[in-house]
Parts: C-alpha cells; sequence; structure tokens
C-alpha cells in the first residue's frame, strides 16, 4: 500500500529506522518525555529529527534504574488537597519555606489536588512539623500521618474572592467522539496514529502521580515491613498505559533481611527467627490479609478495600479516592514485574510499536473486542501479544523475538522465577535498530490483512520464537505466555468472540485497502483512515452479514501468482509499481 491519499504535500510518508520525532522517548535523565508535540513539532521537521538523533544517541537508562529514580523521586513529594480558587504564587511561596521546590502541578479528582516535588526530603519532615491534625466534631481521626495534607484558608470568604481557578491537568483520556475530530484533521494514516497514541498515553504528570501512590502505600506497610518497597508495574509502566488505567503494585519484601556486607570469617552464622508457614501462596495471603486490614483502617483516601486472596495471585483491590486510581496491591509476582520489562523494552525501541498498539487496542475497545469486565472477550495482553508477533513477523522484522533478547542477555539479566525462563537483555543500547521503514499506514492494514486470515484453528501466537506453531490445545486462540510457556495467556476467550475480531479485522482490512485505491465512499468531511474504522458502523456492517472474502495470506505470494500467469498465460498485470491487495468483494 503506497502512501494515504491524504497524505500531505510533504511526498513520502516514511520514517527512518531511528524513532519518529514528536514521540516519547528514552531521555538522558532516564525519564519518558513527551517530545515535539509539547515543543512545538511539526510532521517533516528536519532539524527536529536531527535534535531528536542526538538524544537517542545518549545511553538509555534501563528500566530498573527508572523505576529506581521514579520512586526515589516520589520519595520526596507531597499530595495536598487544595480549595478550587487559590493563588498558586502564594501557595508555593508558603511551601518553599520548607525547602526548594522542584516541580508541580494540579489536578481535579474529588476536589482540587496539587503534586509537589520538594528537591530535600527533609522538606517534607518540616512540613508535617507544622501541620496539625484535623479537627472534627462528631468523629475521631486516626492519627495515622502521610504526605497526604489538606490546605485550607484561614478566611476564605476574602482570600478565594479575587482568585482564579489554578490550571488542573488532564487525568482521563479524550471521548472517541472528540478522538475520531482530531484524527480526521490529520495529513496522513501514520500520523493519525501517532495523534491518537499522544492524547491515550500516560503524561509524565500521570506517571508521576501513580509512583507518589505506590509511595503512600509503602508507608502503610513499612508499619510491618520496614525495608519493603511498593512499585508499579503493568501498564503504569512498560508504556502502553492509557489515561484511566488501572494502577497495578507489587510488595516487594525480598530485600528484607539481606545483609548489605558479607558475614566475616567466624565459627558462626546469624539468622532471623521468623513465623513459618506451608507455603510462598500462605505467605502471601497472609501478609496481604494484614496489608489489606491496615489500608482499610489507616489509609486515608483508600476506600472500597476488597481482600481478594483465594485468587491465582492474591491481591488487595482498593479505589484511591484523592488520584481516582483503582489499585490492585499483590505480592510474590515477579513474573508480572518481568513481562513488564520486556514490553518497557519494545514499546522503548520503535515508536511505530506503542503507536500500532494503542491504535488497535482502542479500535478493540470501541467495537466491544476488549471489555473491562470478565469473560469471553479478548484481553488488552492478548492484543499487544498480537501486534508484537506481527511486528516480528515483517521482512525485515521490526522488533526481535524474545529468544533473540535472550541470547543477547549478560550474566546479570538472568532470571529464573519459580522455574521460569525470564531472562532478557536489559541493555536497550545492546539492541540493534530495525533496518524497516514501513509506514504505520501499510502497517495497520497488514495487521488487520494479517489476523483475518490466521489460521487461528491451527496454529498458536509465540513472540518467544516469533512464527506460527501447532496449538497444543483446541482452545479457539492459543497465545502462548512469554514466560509461563504452558500457559495460554488467552484461554478465556471462546469462539463466538474469535469469530467477530476475525470479522471485524477484514471489515477493516476492505475500507483501509478501498482508500488507498481511492475508491472510499467518504468524502474530505468525513471521518477517514483510522477515524473510520473506530465508527459504529464498522461492527454493524458485520452483524449484518457483510462478510469480507478471506484474502491472500501473503502479499508476495499474490505478486509470485500474478507473475506466473504473466510466463504461462501471457496476460499482464500491471500494477504501475504500486502496492496490492489482495481482491476484495462485498
Amino acid at each position: 500500500m503506497g502512501p494515504s491519499p491524504r497524505a500531505g504535500a510533504g511526498g513520502s510518508d516514511r520514517i527512518p529506522a531511528t524513532t519518529e520525532p514528536g514521540r516519547r522517548l528514552l531521555s538522558a535523565s532516564g525519564e519518558l518525555e513527551l517530545l515535539g508535540a509539547r515543543q512545538g513539532w511539526t510532521p517533516g521537521g528536519g532539524s527536529q529529527q536531527a535534535d531528536l538523533d542526538s538524544k537517542v544517541g545518549t545511553r538509555k537508562k534501563t528500566f530498573p534504574e527508572v523505576q529506581a529514580e521514579r520512586l526515589e523521586q516520589a520519595q520526596r513529594t507531597v499530595l495536598i488537597n487544595c480549595p478550587a480558587k487559590i493563588s498558586e504564587k502564594k501557595f508555593l511561596k508558603y511551601l518553599s519555606h520548607h525547602g526548594k521546590i522542584n516541580s508541580h502541578y494540579f489536578y481535579e479528582s474529588y476536589g482540587t489536588y496539587a503534586v509537589v516535588e520538594f528537591s530535600e526530603k527533609d522538606s517534607i519532615a518540616s512540613l508535617q512539623d507544622v501541620t496539625r491534625t484535623p479537627g472534627v466534631e462528631e468523629e475521631c481521626a486516626v492519627p495515622f500521618k502521610s504526605r497526604l495534607f489538606t490546605l485550607t484558608l484561614k478566611n476564605p470568604s476574602t482570600q478565594a474572592a479575587d482568585q482564579a481557578p489554578v490550571h488542573c491537568h488532564k487525568q482521563s483520556a479524550i471521548l472517541v467522539s472528540d478522538l475520531v475530530q482530531k484524527l480526521c484533521s490529520a495529513d496522513s494514516v501514520s500520523n493519525q496514529l501517532y495523534t491518537l497514541m499522544d492524547e491515550y498515553q500516560l503524561t509524565e504528570e500521570n506517571t508521576k502521580l501513580r509512583f507518589l501512590v505506590c509511595s503512600l502505600i509503602q508507608e502503610i506497610a513499612c508499619a510491618y515491613f520496614p525495608e519493603c518497597t511498593v512499585k508499579p508495574f503493568g501498564s503504569s509502566v512498560n508504556t502502553f498505559g492509557k489515561l484511566g488505567c488501572d494502577l497495578d503494585m507489587f510488595l516487594d519484601l525480598d530485600e528484607i533481611g539481606r545483609s548489605p556486607t558479607r558475614a566475616k570469617t567466624g565459627p558462626f552464622y546469624m539468622e532471623y527467627q521468623m513465623k513459618r508457614v506451608p507455603s510462598q501462596r500462605i505467605a502471601s495471603q497472609r501478609i496481604l490479609s494484614v496489608i489489606g486490614d491496615c489500608i482499610d483502617n489507616f489509609g486515608p483516601g483508600c476506600v472500597g478495600v476488597q481482600k481478594i486472596l483465594n485468587a491465582r495471585c492474591p491481591l488487595v483491590r482498593f479505589s484511591h479516592q484523592p488520584t481516582g486510581f483503582q489499585c490492585d496491591l499483590t505480592t510474590n509476582n515477579r513474573v508480572a514485574m518481568r513481562s513488564s520489562e520486556l514490553l518497557y523494552i519494545y514499546g522503548s525501541l520503535d515508536s511505530r510499536v506503542r503507536a500500532l498498539v494503542f491504535s488497535v487496542r482502542c479500535w478493540a475497545r470501541v467495537h466491544g473486542i476488549t471489555s473491562t469486565i470478565p469473560g469471553p472477550w479478548i484481553t488488552n495482553f492478548s492484543l499487544t501479544m498480537m501486534a508484537l508477533f506481527f511486528l516480528q513477523k515483517r521482512t525485515p522484522p521490526i522488533i526481535p523475538t524474545l529468544d533473540q533478547l535472550k541470547d543477547l542477555a549478560d550474566a546479570e539479566d538472568k532470571h529464573v522465577v519459580e522455574g521460569h525462563d525470564c531472562t532478557f537483555a536489559s541493555n536497550l543500547n545492546k539492541i540493534k535498530p530495525t533496518e524497516n521503514t514501513e509506514t504505520l499506514d501499510v502497517l495497520l492494514s497488514d495487521f488487520f490483512e494479517y489476523f483475518g486470515n490466521f489460521a487461528f484453528k491451527k496454529n498458536s501466537i509465540n513472540i518467544r520464537k516469533g512464527k506460527e506453531q501447532n496449538k497444543p490445545e483446541p482452545s479457539p486462540l492459543y497465545i502462548q505466555n512469554p514466560f509461563e510457556q504452558a500457559l495460554n495467556i488467552s484461554k478465556n476467550v471462546n469462539q463466538s468472540q474469535l469469530d467477530r475480531f476475525v470479522a471485524l479485522a477484514r471489515e477493516c482490512a476492505w475500507i483501509l485497502q478501498q482508500e488507498d485505491k481511492g475508491n472510499s465512499s467518504l468524502s474530505n468531511s468525513q471521518p477517514w483512515g483510522l477515524a473510520a474504522l473506530l465508527l459504529p458502523s464498522v461492527a454493524s456492517n458485520c452483524v449484518k452479514g457483510k462478510k469480507r472474502k478471506r484474502v491472500q495470506a501473503s502479499e508476495r505470494i499474490k505478486s509470485l501468482l500474478d507473475s506466473l500467469k504473466i510466463n504461462n498465460a501471457n496476460s499482464l498485470v500491471n500494477n504501475g509499481g504500486k502496492r496490492t491487495f489482495s481482491s476484495q468483494t462485498r
């Protein structure tokens, strides 16, 4: 497929093998920054690309390093419930009496809140020294002191009268109807995918807030386990998180009791006396039960606490009202932490990876392929694995297989968790950039064509090998867990839901191919490209029985067949050098 007919006057829509300008990159500081769109980037800008190339050339920090920096930053941060109308200048001047402020921002969630990061941790102790406990008449306050504060005005009627509301950063994603309008303003399908990603991805502010909540929960857990840490995992840190996604937290107890120095030689060993239980699962259940009670009884802003201890992975679920996050706290879940790091690596290697995944997941959610309710639907994680597998199958591949990442691993990268091999290279600088320069409009159309024709009845999906394999069991959809290799992460999906996915994929491949051929019935004032795929009419066409015929599984096979026709039947097939698509009929 050639460039979109709506591509801008700048010409080719192809991108270099490095990273697309205007996207999130791992900067020299190790933090994900939104470049370009927040700094005046425009498509096709040469100087901006040169600037980005210089940033890419610097050493990229590993996932653990970024996690450690974020967690340390959160330890120097406070969360303050403020009046809606307040003088920002006076507010900052008041707090600066306790120390230098690195950064701050406001947001709304059951009130107006300020996130304030100090330069030094001692500034928080100084602020706590002058903070009083709340005075309540009919209730009793539980005297648990945290870094969650409430700021009140001494004279509300006079102090707020002449103040304008502070600027609040968004904490939720754009509505689909507004997104469709915004996508129509893009100059190509590729830029539509990048626009969607920019609108949906976690912002710098939202990411900071997630680490702050983990830090606040850690303070509660430290009452029992002083050396523990609470870390975010999953969508909050794997580069594929959408604004509004849940906050998954991992209570890490592994460092408890580990001496930083080796014991001196001598005739004795010293060990802690500890309670013993029959299994790690029982230990996790007991720990989470107690921590869950502490969160419920003492955690400011933590409501709706549920202890779901008999799940495959025991957890405590609750809502953190000051931030609006739905939180899940687990322990002994190191495989999930490794999965988060693996996705972080894939998302950081090439900007097209995240743009494609964000767009496919948005498309799936709009059409009810995925759901927030547990059931037979395809999950976001399964869709992400499908997209990664598809990108591994390109020629040349856009991302490496998990086995290839394992081959690049050093001794310190070796991880075996509960018998599962979770080894892969964590150093992004060791992974060679792809030479594939396909544009996102090609990738999006081919994604739908590929899975619209995939032999789901026979084959499984495996990102460790990067190739189709025979299914070991008759589940409708079989996607091998990259680490717990005996598990099918899509075992919940039934045949009806898979058939619906295939039908929608074929419909969307047909729509994009018709637009590429210039046969689109849409006018310039109507949704096109990715925007057209988000319309309800796409699903209704499938419901009404407008099934698209199965397309050829490979563009190269069709080209070969065409050439055979020329040689053997003397029938001329001339496509003028343009990318061809297999025939489709309504």
